[in-house]
């Protein structure tokens, strides 16, 4: 599947500025082909303040985020989430800092963090309440695991969900995932 169709598949929320984030797989035949997307791709959607990042390569899969970086800033200079973070060693609460504690954080042990929630714009009590039942007694599930506010989750879901059929619709119609940016 080509990045360009997984970004519609995987992030129409975060090009569609609804969501801070998204994550997604990729298979890529060369390090050097990717990196040349990656950088074409940030070229074009930077300038409407989208950006992609390789957090972990194995092999020849990388596991690629996505993140509107102002949103991603907003989320890492709140106070609780700043004290949830520094339990994990995030010194310091800029995104290129943050991204970079993440990476180690991902390399470290096979583990995956769980505070990659955060990073993803999930609800800090919804992190903070996967951790502490160990994934277990969800409220619902959807995006994410809730553990707090069920009834706006729900509607998330749901914003997300429509996002990502329009998108696809409108994808599959000729336009372009540049075309489909929303500029923050």
């Amino acid at each position: 599947m080509s990045l360009e169709r997984k970004l519609i598949e995987y992030c129409a929320p975060t090009l569609a500025s609804l969501k801070t984030a998204n994550l997604f797989n990729h298979s890529f035949s060369s390090e050097e082909e990717l990196e040349k997307q990656l950088a074409e791709l940030n070229s074009l959607l930077g300038k409407k303040g989208i950006f992609l990042q390789v957090l972990f390569k194995k092999s020849n899969r990388a596991l690629i985020y996505v993140f509107r970086k102002s949103r991603l800033q907003a989320e890492l200079n709140r106070p609780a989430v700043r004290r949830f973070l520094s339990k994990y060693g995030y010194e310091h609460m800029d995104v290129d800092y943050g991204l970079n504690r993440l990476k180690e954080r991902l390399g470290e042990d096979g583990a995956f963090p769980h505070e990659i929630g955060i990073f993803l714009g999930y609800p800090l009590g919804d992190v903070v309440g996967f951790i502490q039942n160990a994934g277990k007694n969800c409220k619902c599930l959807g995006c994410w695991k809730v553990y707090c506010n069920e009834c706006e989750a729900r509607k998330t879901f749901a914003r997300y969900q429509k996002c990502r059929t329009i998108y696809s619709r409108l994808w599959k119609d000729g336009r372009s995932v540049i075309q489909l940016t929303v500029a923050a």
